[in-house]
């Protein structure tokens, strides 16, 4: 007999017919167009070093508490996929909802490379890691690589959190259906 809180399994996995208005996509496209429904917050990861460098991502995530880990996934073939592994490093800097301009400047292929990208941005050396931690950011996370794993065309750069900031700002940048949006931080009465 099945707890109250349970479902039956055969209800609830059962074939239900497309609705109306969906259609199915190509992979690829379909993952796209599945993933611009899923808000996420926007951040520029960045490494120091002889590569250093900066990339916008919105694949980031908290993966532990203890130890504090967090995830990010890269390219293989994106300048940041080698910054990061020769670092051996990264941090994550979450961006306040005033700096689409740094998101979009980190996302621009034309910016200059290794660490004179940094040089029209405000920023300091992470005290463990050395990699730029941006002015203005809501908070930033120094991290040291832990592991990195395989994940299709990505890898998944596991960090161990070795310091953590929060900023004074409140509103944080979100992308979300392709575009930008601001989400106010400030608590509501529910």
């Amino acid at each position: 007999m099945a707890d109250a809180g349970e479902t039956n399994d055969r209800a609830v996995l059962k074939r239900l017919p497309t609705p109306p208005g969906r259609r199915h996509l190509s992979t690829q496209t379909g993952l796209r167009e599945v993933m611009a429904q899923f808000a996420t917050g926007v951040t520029v990861l960045t490494a120091g070093g002889e590569s250093g460098h900066g990339m916008t991502a919105n694949a980031f995530s908290s993966v532990s508490l203890e130890p504090p880990m967090v995830l990010c996934c890269v390219s293989r073939a994106a300048r940041m996929h080698a910054a990061i592994t020769e670092a051996g490093s990264y941090a994550v800097n979450i961006l306040a909802a005033d700096q689409q301009d740094l998101s979009k400047y980190f996302a621009d292929w034309r910016r200059p490379a290794g660490m004179a990208q940094f040089d029209p941005v405000a920023w300091t050396p992470g005290a463990k890691t050395g990699a730029p931690l941006l002015a203005g950011a809501l908070a930033w996370l120094e991290c040291e690589l832990e592991a990195a794993y395989e994940g299709g065309d990505h890898s998944i750069f596991l960090g161990r959190v070795v310091t953590s900031s929060r900023g004074t700002g409140d509103n944080s940048l979100v992308f979300y259906g392709g575009g930008y949006h601001e989400v106010d931080g400030r608590a509501r009465a529910a």
